[in-house]
């Protein structure tokens, strides 16, 4: 009887899930909502919004501060709710929360313990729950080429190759 052998497993590869790099979740913060009319920015008015708005429901977040209407905005507003903000937050973007996520991403992508992956067989999981960027992708190729002994996309069971270290022949 033949035994059923697993090749993928004995392959030694190593499955990177990019879902991992992503932001559990950011807060928006945005503006529209401590606006005159939703358009106009009353500094007084501004001020004591922001001074008897809860910040505490920030605390540890990643928030993206933002103005979901198309008013002008000054740029002291955003330093304003920064200020307010930094006590509590985890991090801070001025931007839309989609793109926060994907800047959140690519510090974490940028923060990776390279060790794992050293002269590694390595595939980036191209298939997921999850949406991720395609800034995401080309970071941890840039990040892992130097180390890893080959790169594919894909899953281990069918890969795209995209990188593989040439062996140094003896002279």
């Amino acid at each position: 009887m033949d035994t059923l052998v697993n090749k993928v497993a004995e392959s030694g590869i190593i499955t990177l899930n990019l879902e991992s790099f992503l932001p559990n979740q950011v807060m928006p913060f945005d503006l529209k909502p401590f606006l005159f009319m939703e358009l106009i920015l009353k500094e007084k008015d501004f001020r004591a919004a922001l001074l008897a708005h809860d910040w505490s429901q920030y605390q540890q977040a990643h928030v993206a501060i933002y103005c979901s209407t198309d008013a002008i905005i000054p740029v002291w507003a955003y330093m304003l709710v920064a200020q307010y903000l930094q006590p509590h937050v985890a991090s801070l973007s001025m931007s839309t929360p989609e793109a926060a996520a994907v800047q959140l991403c690519l510090r974490n992508i940028e923060a990776m313990d390279l060790q794992p992956y050293i002269d590694q067989r390595v595939v980036i999981k191209g298939c997921g729950e999850i949406p991720i960027p395609d800034a995401a992708y080309s970071a941890v190729t840039f990040k892992l080429r130097p180390v890893v002994k080959s790169l594919m996309y894909g899953e281990p069971c069918s890969t795209v190759p995209i990188f593989k270290r040439k062996a140094i022949q003896p002279a």
